[in-house]
């Protein structure tokens, strides 16, 4: 301590000398220590250094000064609070002083203090106590008029502090506002600019009596009619003030709107700039409080979007440029009347154009009215004169696009390119509107491409993409138009390189999303300039252009069609294009991204136009061969070979075969999954389609590596590396001799695991086929099935069941039934061994579980006829005592049954009428065969499977119920015209046990892929939404729980509807006292909430909602309900809090409008505790609610505006100040997932 003290007296006194060398390096030295963290100061040293540093601020020589003040903003964390305010005093005094040098550097000073000053909730009485200083000392200030600059000064560290520390100063607020409104009328524009910049960092904060006092006084001078200045300085204030203040301005809109109105018609353009400015902040911070005023302000900005008043745009097109002339000889000589640098004309155009934009993105709502009045008027200003409002009129038009696209149904480029005769399923009308209109933006664009301006172009380009990206394949006939513009943009020497790597995007976009025909035609004048670019220094330049020419290579000649396909011949391009290419390829100095797309795009050349090349074919595999031994590049080199092995060219490859194997094989060993994965495909397709130039023996080093890789931890790769083994197995029978005993106990491991399902299944499926089928000794039919069914044969002991899933069995089914089908003449023995297995008492439960289920699986395939004895072992098998051999045995039957209907499906049904007992397990022998079967085969069966199901409408067993509900829906979709009426007419008539399961067989008649009942299901889902009113609760539920599914799997279903049902919706979400009752248990009484299931379905269909049907809704509406839920049960307000979390992410305006409300919930929760005594479950519950509270508080504050909120800042310290509150948040932001990604979406299943 006393060293340090020692060295800081010595700095002190060297900062006394008269050599200001000596000052300037000892006030250096100065700052370097006071930067140290380990730096403490004894009370002496603090004074002494804080009236050193201040006698320096006036010292004679600037840069001591400047040194002086650098080191203000590190003293203020290490010396006490007595020595800041006295710091901060003399600071204020200076900024008040006579001297304009020690009045800039005191300011300095006081901002460098103020960024300095602490946040937390340790350092906040410091905070305030400074704060107050300085607030009063500048509130002083501000009332000198005689000297601006000291007032500017003032104003400038007033928003520092406003901006940083306004929580800190909610006592001054009020003084501040007063003091701050009379500087609006102030004389000096710099004055007024800076009040309102000060206002706009005190509005957020400020409390509602402030605010409403801020815009009445707004309002009060705006009706004054006060000098078209002052106007304007309270229109910019406005706009500021709606920026800052968000939706606290929408509940003065009614009167604020005709007063902006009046004032557009005044001839000032400023004061109308101004005035659009504010209609756009008003747009995007209230649009529900705005909505009635859209209409004026659309008409105010078509209005005014095309106000140029000193210009004339001539209605002739071509005489455009020679009218030009003649009227800037016409200016020069009237240059004294007017100029046009005093036009500011341009800037209420901008501000016009700007506002639609805001309405346009705001209101997704009114896209279709936008359509008709709006696009029209955007595409008449593409002739726009000033660049700055052309740039803006493009970008308006690019977030049209935008917001359609958002609405349509489909992503991606491919479709329309790749197949026109499909339709759509179904055509949104926007975008139906958008097609129309592609001619003339088309025809307004054009004339663009070709201006100088380098702006316009590129504001082309990005609406054009935005296009594709919306309408793919619209342009197809207007390519030849747009071409002359892109090979302008492309090879114009004047051309910027992000002006170049914009048009080559637009190109590549252009490319992929239209057919190949549309630009064969253009290849003459297109493909030279792309060469060009290839060949361009910049590196950014030649990766795009690479990746034009990898498509322009498809172009050239597509795959999957003959040579001559549309009398296209590639080759006069073909040498140019090679050479180019190939001159990047070799070179290995260039960016990694470059080398990239060099391999990507000669590899499509080999793979398309490969027999092109002749002699130079071998070079170039040789150079893959290379890049496939470069770590950098042989991910890309491995998918190459791939493409050219998969090739229709038939490539040799033998030249380089046996090498890339062998590096191939070790790649396998590599820790880098998508390398693996690569590898893999390319062995199998070089298997594929190159068998005949392989020997076995090549393969050695491949197969070596593939059982590790054979393994559950990662599915995927294995079902890859099962589906080359496959494949070999195919080609070269005897090399599986050898891996036998390597790959197959992995093979087996991977089977009886629970996580087999799916691609990887199919895959076991075929490899073991291709086995039988190969016919190697040691690995024969009985052999396989012995291995397959060997775990399950053993008695369970409890060591071994752990083993065997729920899933192994049926996998197991599966690949029996697969061995069975490969060998034909062996399955008849087999059917016997299973049936003897089923029927024998003394085998393990296991075994005949999984004998029922081969059973079921061999039969699907239709080899069982329908032998009795079949069936009599089936019945026998449901009168077990275990429920897991009845359930086997109903699988069964339903695979039996799919296999031959006409046998099996008259039994159940016979048996569903005889056996109520067993009704629920035929049922699902039923769903099964309905499930599986095709509609031809099922219609003959389908009135008498629908009255069977009818009569278990009525059936008392919920279970029961449920199955035939879904048996109904499932077999309406085999013949939705018939049966879907009849649903409907069912409503009317039966009871609510009837009701409730017609609308649960509705819900299994909504798929999420598009199917034929879709438009019936439209036309009546309104009647079957009805049910919503039912006057049965548990009927509501269900209704509720298909309306979900509906809004999950098909929102299109219900978006029209949301108008009706809504209400219905939010009325479930509240809570019923009269379902609520008291039960009796012993000595306890217990409340038991009827009401709580319909409760949370209704708030789980609110969840859906969001993500599927939006802005069919008021948001606000919608969170009046969640901050209900928010104080319900438990399980809803965990769904509460995921909705919130999401709600921040998607409309964060609307949730800042009601933070005040959603803040108190949040922290009851946070900061409730369980009661001492209670159960374990209690306290989990307890931890799970705060966890997700916490997380919905971590989405919050992640919005920027949120912590101007004071109950929000307050709530936010609370957390930061509480340690177990702290280390919630912590865990919550960084462990799982505090974002609230994907992972966190709730499951819908």
């Amino acid at each position: 301590m006393s060293n340090v003290s020692y060295h800081i007296s010595n700095l002190l006194e060297k900062m006394t000398s008269t050599d200001k060398d000596f000052r300037f390096m000892a006030t250096n030295d100065l700052m370097l220590e006071l930067q140290k963290d380990s730096i403490k100061l004894d009370e002496d040293s603090e004074r002494k250094v804080v009236d050193m540093l201040l006698r320096l601020l006036e010292d004679k020589n600037g840069e001591v000064q400047n040194l002086a003040v650098k080191c203000l903003a590190p003293l203020v964390g290490k010396v006490k609070e007595p020595q800041v305010e006295a710091m901060v005093d003399i600071l204020c005094v200076n900024m008040t002083s006579d001297k304009e040098q020690l009045r800039d550097i005191s300011s300095m000073g006081l901002k460098a203090v103020i960024a300095e000053l602490p946040l937390s909730s340790s350092g906040l009485s410091l905070t305030v106590g400074v704060c107050r200083k300085i607030t009063s000392q500048l509130i002083g200030a501000l009332g000198k008029q005689e000297d601006v600059s000291v007032q500017l000064e003032a104003l400038d560290i007033l928003s520092d502090m406003l901006g940083r520390l306004s929580g800190a100063l909610v006592s001054f607020h009020g003084s501040l506002l007063s003091s701050l409104l009379p500087q609006l009328t102030s004389s000096r524009m710099a004055v007024r600019k800076r009040s309102i910049l000060a206002l706009g960092h005190l509005v957020p904060c400020c409390s509602p009596t402030l605010f409403s006092q801020l815009t009445e006084h707004l309002i009060t001078e705006l009706t004054k009619n006060p000098p078209t200045s002052v106007t304007r300085t309270y229109i910019q204030c406005l706009a500021t003030v709606s920026r800052q203040g968000g939706h606290r301005v929408g509940e003065h809109l009614e009167k604020l709107i005709p007063l902006v109105v009046k004032f557009t018609s005044v001839e000032d353009d400023e004061l109308r700039e101004y005035c659009f400015q504010a209609f756009e902040a008003f747009i995007r911070r209230c649009p529900k409080e705005m909505s009635p005023h859209v209409a004026t302000v659309t008409q105010l900005c078509l209005k005014f979007m095309t106000f140029d008043p000193n210009y004339n745009y001539d209605d002739s097109e071509e005489d455009e440029e020679d009218s030009m002339d003649v009227e800037d000889g016409l200016d020069e000589e009237s240059d004294d009347e007017y100029s046009d640098d005093d036009d500011m004309s341009w800037k209420v155009r901008r501000s016009a154009v700007k506002c639609l934009e805001a309405l346009i993105s705001t209101r997704r709502d009114l896209l279709l009215s936008f359509y008709t009045s709006v696009c029209p008027a955007l595409l008449a200003r593409f002739k726009e004169r000033e660049e700055n409002v052309r740039a803006d009129v493009f970008a308006a038009f690019s977030t049209l696009l935008r917001q359609t696209r958002v609405g349509s149904s489909h992503h991606g480029l491919i479709t329309a390119a790749s197949d026109p005769g499909v339709s759509r399923w179904e055509e949104e009308p926007a975008v139906a509107l958008l097609k129309k209109q592609v001619p003339v933006i088309v025809k307004a664009v054009h004339r663009q491409l070709k201006e100088k301006s380098i702006k316009s172009r590129q504001g082309c380009f990005c609406l054009l993409t935005e296009l594709t990206h919306t309408v793919p394949g619209s342009l197809e006939e207007h390519i030849p138009a747009l071409i002359p513009g892109i090979i302008f943009s492309l090879t114009d020497k004047s051309t910027s390189s992000t002006m170049r790597i914009d048009a080559l995007s637009f190109v590549n976009v252009l490319l992929l999303s239209h057919p190949p025909r549309a630009f064969q035609t253009h290849m003459q004048v297109l493909l030279p300039a792309v060469l060009s670019c290839v060949e361009d220094t910049f590196y950014k330049i030649t990766s795009e252009a690479l990746l034009v020419t990898q498509q322009l290579i498809k172009v050239m000649r597509p795959q999957g069609q003959a040579d001559t396909s549309g009398g296209f011949d590639p080759k006069p391009f073909v040498r140019e294009v090679f050479s180019v290419t190939m001159k990047r390829l070799k070179a290995t100095d260039i960016d990694q991204e470059v080398k990239e797309r060099a391999i990507s795009c000669m590899g499509h050349m080999v793979c398309h136009l490969g027999d092109h090349l002749g002699a130079e074919l071998q070079g170039v595999l040789m150079i893959f061969l290379e890049r496939l031994k470069n770590e950098i590049t042989r991910l890309t080199a491995v998918r190459t070979i791939t493409l050219i092995s998969a090739s229709p060219l038939k490539i040799d490859l033998s030249a380089v075969l046996l090498e890339a194997l062998s590096v191939l094989g070790s790649f396998l060993r590599k820790n880098q999954r998508a390398l693996k994965l690569g590898t893999l495909a390319c062995v199998t397709a070089l298997v594929t389609h190159h068998a005949a130039r392989i020997k076995p023996a090549a393969l050695e080093p491949v197969l070596n590596e593939i059982p590790p890789l054979v393994d559950e931890s990662d599915i995927h790769v294995s079902q890859v590396s099962i589906t080359l083994l496959t494949v070999m197995a195919k080609a070269f029978s005897s090399s599986l001799a050898k891996i036998s005993s390597s790959v197959l106990p992995g093979v087996f491991r991977l089977i009886h695991s629970p996580l087999l399902q799916g691609g990887a299944l199919g895959a076991i499926l075929d490899f073991l086929q291709a086995l039988v089928l190969s016919k190697a000794s040691n690995l024969g039919y009985s052999q396989l099935l012995k291995s397959l069914m060997e775990p399950f044969q053993s008695s369970k002991s409890s060591a071994d069941s752990t083993v065997l899933h729920r899933q192994s069995y049926h996998s197991v089914a599966r690949c029996v039934a697969a061995l069975s089908s490969a060998s034909p003449k062996d399955s008849p023995g087999t059917v016997t061994g299973l049936m003897q297995q089923v029927k024998n008492p003394g085998s393990p439960e296991s075994a005949r579980v999984l004998a029922l289920l081969c059973l079921g699986e061999v039969g699907r395939s239709g080899s069982l006829g329908g032998s009795k004895e079949v069936q009599g072992v089936i019945l026998e098998a449901f009168s077990s005592t275990s429920e897991e051999i009845k359930t086997a045995a109903s699988c069964a039957l339903g695979g039996m049954a799919v296999g031959s209907l006409n046998e099996f499906l008259p039994f159940i049904l016979k048996e569903i009428s005889a056996q109520p007992r067993r009704q629920y397990l035929l049922l699902h022998s039923l769903k099964e065969v309905i499930s599986a079967c095709p509609a031809s085969s099922l219609s003959p069966h389908v009135e008498s499977i629908w009255a069977l199901l009818f009569q278990l409408c009525e059936c008392p067993e919920e279970g029961t119920r449920n199955l035939g509900a879904e048996c109904l829906g499932k077999l309406t979709l085999v013949n939705p015209a018939q049966l879907l009426p009849r649903l409907r007419q069912q409503l009317k008539t039966g009871s609510p046990l009837a009701r409730s399961t017609v609308v649960t067989a509705i819900k299994f008649t909504i798929v999420d892929h598009p199917a034929p009942i879709d438009s019936l299901l439209k036309d009546c889902m309104g009647d079957f939404l009805k049910t919503l009113q039912d006057g049965d609760i548990n009927v509501r539920r269900v209704a509720l729980v298909m309306f979900n599914s509906a809004a999950h799997n098909k929102p299109s279903l219900i978006r029209g509807l949301l108008g009706k049902v809504l209400p219905h919706l939010y009325k479930e979400t509240q809570i019923r006292k009269d379902l609520i009752r008291e039960v009796e248990m012993g000595p306890f009484k217990h409340t038991v909430d009827d009401g709580l299931d319909v409760r949370k379905a209704a708030f789980e269909c609110m969840y859906t909602l969001l993500d599927s049907c939006l802005e069919g809704m008021d948001v606000l509406q919608f969170l009046d309900h969640v901050e209900e839920g928010l104080k319900d049960h438990y399980d809803i307000r965990m769904l509460t809090f995921l909705m919130l979390a999401r709600l921040v992410s998607l409309c964060p305006a609307a949730v800042l409008q009601r933070l005040d409300r959603l803040v108190e919930p949040l922290k009851a929760t946070c900061t409730t505790k369980v009661k001492a005594g209670s159960v374990k479950q209690e306290f989990e519950k307890q931890d799970e609610l705060r966890r997700s509270a916490m997380r919905a508080v971590a989405a919050l504050l992640a919005v920027p505006e949120v912590e101007r909120s004071p109950s929000m800042a307050e709530f936010a310290n609370q957390i930061r100040s509480n340690a177990d509150m702290a280390s919630i948040f912590q865990s919550v932001q960084g462990g799982d997932g505090g974002g609230l990604g994907p992972t966190e979406s709730m499951d819908m299943s």
